[in-house]
């Protein structure tokens, strides 16, 4: 597989703040601009149900996906992250091999073991399972992509013959980067997975992180220079510093939520002119991250467009 080092994507806004609902058409318009616009990937966000009191309307993260694949060729096709054991991973295995067909092999894949109780209580899923039933849906999905027929029992499935084809374009199968925070994911990650995706974390925090990661690999007799990473960071992009902190600090602290066990952080917002925006950027490079992706300001397009025609041109020189 393929590393993602030099490589650039964004976000799409499949979830909104009740009453605003996520424009499903607008989404696929959205996935095709990205595509000309030049980034390299399009990462979705993934929940069935969220939040409460106030609620977050969200397009299902594999449909979108599967409509932006049937209308664009080449920008890879993302989750970041998608809530593993909330799928059953004989069905999940099959949606994604399918997607992988009909995009031509673009997945790259991003999976967790998620957070929010209600929603693990909704689908019927015990939530302190939630790490094993990750492992075993890993498992599951890998099998199914790369073996000719599936046996086998396993603490909530019993699959006595298994043959599913068509497999994934992508050989041995497509990519799988594991989210999260804690010692025992990361180690999952090295280990079961092909590498780490964070979100929000300072250049100091991924640097740390990805130290464990690669550990990790290197003990279960690894090779930790195959392993990808990506980092999620939000950014905009202003006259001055001054001139935007305050507006996205507080798009940022009511839109979005931290783990009060991790290092994700408000404080890890790329904000500035373009050029301390390139200067923030370029830490995390050096402190390891091969992919960006960027989640802009409530999206804008304008936004957008600094990024992808000033930003992302001069990282890449940084990077050759």
């Amino acid at each position: 597989m393929a590393l993602l080092h030099n490589t650039y994507g964004i976000a799409a806004r499949n979830f909104t703040a009740y009453p605003e609902m996520p424009d499903a058409r607008a989404l696929v318009d959205y996935g095709v601009r990205m595509e000309q616009m030049g980034f390299d990937s399009l990462w979705v966000w993934d929940h069935i149900l969220l939040g409460v009191e106030p609620n977050f309307p969200i397009i299902d993260s594999l449909t979108l996906l599967t409509a932006i694949a049937a209308r664009t060729s080449r920008i890879k096709l993302s989750t970041g992250i998608l809530v593993l054991p909330l799928r059953n991973p004989v069905v999940l295995a099959k949606q994604l091999a399918s997607i992988d067909q009909i995009s031509n092999g673009r997945l790259l894949m991003a999976m967790a073991a998620g957070w929010y109780k209600r929603e693990f209580d909704a689908v019927g899923v015990p939530f302190e399972q939630r790490g094993k039933i990750m492992d075993e849906n890993l498992d599951i999905l890998k099998r199914f992509w790369t073996e000719d027929m599936v046996k086998g029992e396993w603490p909530h499935h019993k699959i006595p013959a298994g043959v599913m084809y068509p497999k994934p374009v992508q050989k041995p199968r497509p990519p799988l980067l594991i989210g999260g925070y804690v010692d025992r994911v990361l180690k999952r990650a090295a280990v079961a997975g092909d590498g780490w995706l964070t979100y929000f974390y300072r250049p100091e925090s991924f640097a740390k992180s990805w130290a464990k990661v690669r550990d990790y690999a290197q003990e279960a007799g690894k090779d930790p220079d195959s392993l990808m990473n990506g980092s999620q960071l939000p950014i905009m992009i202003g006259k001055s510093r001054a001139a935007v902190e305050s507006q996205m600090m507080e798009w940022l602290g009511t839109e979005w939520d931290y783990a009060a066990w991790s290092d994700s952080t408000k404080d890890s917002a790329i904000i500035g002119t373009v050029d301390e925006c390139v200067a923030q950027l370029k830490e995390h490079l050096a402190a390891g991250v091969q992919k960006l992706i960027f989640v802009p300001y409530k999206y804008e397009m304008s936004q957008i467009e600094i990024i992808a025609n000033e930003i992302i041109p001069r990282l890449k020189t940084f990077q050759a």
